[in-house]
């Protein structure tokens, strides 16, 4: 399956095609992280 943005990184070198991969990986687990941090303090300050 060919992503619709193919195209755009054609040119771009394998190694930073896998550094842009890890970049979004690691903004989509500090995004989850973050969003469990809120949601602990929020349950946290609904029991005070």
């Amino acid at each position: 399956m060919r992503c619709p943005f193919d195209p755009l990184f054609a040119d771009l070198p394998r190694p930073l095609l896998q550094e842009l991969a890890m970049a979004d990986v690691a903004f989509v687990i500090a995004t989850i992280a973050v969003f469990a941090l809120v949601a602990f303090v929020a349950k946290g300050v609904t029991k005070l």
